[in-house]
């Protein structure tokens, strides 16, 4: 069995249906449906079990007995504008260690971290602490946890890799409101008939735009290599512009325009204006695939939204 925490979530769907599509379905989804919208994300994929993840005491007892092959542990609050420090250290940093203590000597623990703790990137994107200076508590939680995977990576007997998740888009995230892609908002303002909207001066608003199919497989090649631990960048060590992403998606829409509005003062000194995934240390580790350019990355997800509402649909609906 494979444990997917998270898996009702954006990445963590898409991981099930990566391993799905290489005919795993033996899978322990821990997720989140207070959003009952979510399970839309989940009609489409096959796995053994769903258990909420606030019943996490009672999970980890009930799995001493079960083999697990591996823990995918994608669960977390993303949202980079919640200020309750308490709640995001409690989901965040304390549940990561609790599935961090049931992994190691058992089996991979494979986990999500975020490019949101090099902060304004003025250090740097290199995953070392001189890099990091996170602008908001969740990208400090993330920190956290990074720094208590660091004391316990040399005397693990089993692999834990962390992957510092860059702005990853693609199916599945339609849950995920105000924290959403971009091309999500677009497609849906477009639909609605309305303009695209970007923030005045988003030419100079640089972000790493990494496709999700290509974190899934970054997850998977480690998965196929258990003798590879760290903590490594994932992005594809290129800089866009938001105006490049907004004018990719307009090639895809008959009629899209692009209106400029206001950047919104809530977020100044907490945004992010530049990343750029520093590739050295994945590549020394021997992951040779190329990452999805803007262009195709862009493409596939804009065909997603137009024929399957953004969603992996069932194998069976296949034409």
């Amino acid at each position: 069995m494979i444990i997917v925490t998270g898996g009702a979530g954006f990445i963590g769907s898409n991981l099930v249906h990566g391993l799905n599509e290489r005919g795993c379905d033996d899978i322990l989804v821990v997720g989140d449906l207070e959003d009952g919208t979510k399970h839309l994300g989940l009609n489409g994929l096959r796995f053994r079990d769903f258990v909420d993840h606030r019943d996490l005491d009672a999970l980890l007892a009930r799995l001493e007995g079960e083999t697990v092959e591996a823990v995918f542990h994608q669960g977390a609050c993303s949202d980079t504008m919640e200020h309750d420090g308490r709640f995001m250290m409690r989901v965040n940093y304390e549940a990561s260690k609790r599935w961090l203590e049931f992994a190691i000597g058992r089996c991979p623990f494979l986990y999500a971290s975020t490019a949101a703790l090099y902060g304004d990137g003025s250090r740097g994107f290199r995953e070392e602490p001189a890099c990091e200076y996170p602008l908001n508590v969740y990208g400090f939680s993330k920190l956290l946890f990074d720094r208590h995977v660091r004391r316990v990576l040399d005397t693990s007997p089993t692999q834990i890799v962390g992957l510092r998740y860059f702005n990853v888009y693609g199916p599945q995230e339609n849950h995920k409101g105000r924290m959403a892609s971009v091309i999500f908002k677009f497609h849906n303002a477009i639909q609605a008939g309305g303009d695209l909207e970007l923030f005045e001066g988003s030419e100079e608003f640089l972000r790493d735009f990494v496709f999700v199919d290509d974190v899934v497989d970054l997850n998977l090649w480690f998965l196929d290599h258990p003798t590879r631990s760290g903590i490594f960048n994932c992005g594809t060590g290129r800089a866009r512009s938001f105006a490049e992403l907004a004018d990719e998606v307009v090639k895809h829409y008959d009629g899209a325009s692009v209106r400029r509005v206001p950047f919104p003062e809530e977020l100044r000194g907490r945004y992010q204006a530049y990343t750029q995934a520093d590739l050295t240390r994945l590549r020394q580790a021997g992951y040779e695939r190329e990452f999805h350019s803007l262009e195709d990355g862009v493409a596939s997800y804009v065909k997603t939204l137009q024929t399957a509402g953004g969603y992996h649909l069932p194998r069976e609906w296949d034409s």
